[in-house]
């Protein structure tokens, strides 16, 4: 690729991020149209359920905001031990958790913000180090606050090597979060504007993940660099209709292990301009 193809897709981009008029002036997204909207929720598709604990008054919270939000940062360094279901429980609550539904099943009210509480994304889950479960690949159903099983697998480092692009310390992670993106459910309101609408909802997912794993003393790393097919093809996903696009690996950490998180930035130098 030559310097002039790179300057014309980083334009691509730009123009992706502006909101720009649609020039067709009878233009309707399908809700405008009349057209009847997707369902919020995917259903089940595994008979094996776990029920996820809510007592989160258990847990060892850090109770305030402003040192959550002081202390967080991104780990990479874990140590591979387990996390309770319970832990588990409140980080998918404080990052999907369902708190009502308005009008006739029309949108849900959720634990993060979301462009017309469409909510388009589904939460997956690759599993080591979680206590009462076993190791495999597991999906979220927040609207009971469950999760299924839809393979167990005792072996799951290689798959998280292959889809985190060998970035290997991914695999100490006790569990893995891949988020998924069931498109039509925000197009069906936003039309063509979805997408960057998309990526502003998931920041939100993602932050609240940070935070929730900075209350329990658990450590997280967002991931967009991600081999989506492989990732896919283990949940069970076909890739156009829904797709996972972003993953975040959470661990147990030690305070010790602080000099081998700054490590990671040794390939970071100073510059003269």
């Amino acid at each position: 690729m030559d310097k002039k193809e790179i300057m014309e897709r980083i334009q691509k981009g730009r123009a992706f991020m502006h909101m720009q008029e649609e020039d067709d002036p009878d233009y309707k997204t399908d809700q405008y149209s009349g057209i009847k909207q997707p369902p919020l929720f995917k259903d089940p598709v595994s008979e094996q359920i776990v029920d996820l604990p809510t007592d989160f008054e258990q847990l060892n919270l850090t109770g305030n905001l402003l040192d959550v939000i002081n202390a967080r940062s991104s780990h990479r360094v874990f140590t591979e031990e387990n996390i309770s279901l319970l832990q588990l429980s409140y980080l998918l609550w404080c990052t999907q958790g369902v708190k009502g539904l308005r009008g006739k099943r029309y949108a849900t009210l959720r634990t993060v913000p979301c462009g017309g509480a469409r909510h388009e994304f589904e939460t997956y889950l690759c599993i080591q180090y979680v206590e009462g479960l076993k190791s495999g690949y597991y999906h979220y159903l927040p609207q009971t606050h469950q999760l299924e099983c839809l393979k167990e697998e005792d072996n799951v480092k290689d798959f998280i090597s292959v889809t985190e692009q060998k970035q290997d310390w991914a695999c100490k992670a006790s569990v893995v979060f891949y988020y998924s993106m069931v498109a039509y459910r925000a197009e069906w309101r936003y039309g063509i504007f979805t997408h960057r609408v998309a990526l502003i909802d998931v920041g939100y997912v993602s932050e609240n993940l940070y935070l929730a794993c900075t209350s329990i003393g658990l450590g997280s790393c967002a991931i967009g660099a991600i081999s989506e097919k492989e990732a896919n093809e283990a949940f069970g996903l076909d890739g156009n209709e829904e797709f996972i696009f972003l993953s975040h690996p959470v661990g147990t950490i030690q305070e010790s292990d602080k000099q081998k998180e700054l490590d990671f930035y040794a390939f970071v130098h100073d510059y003269d301009e």
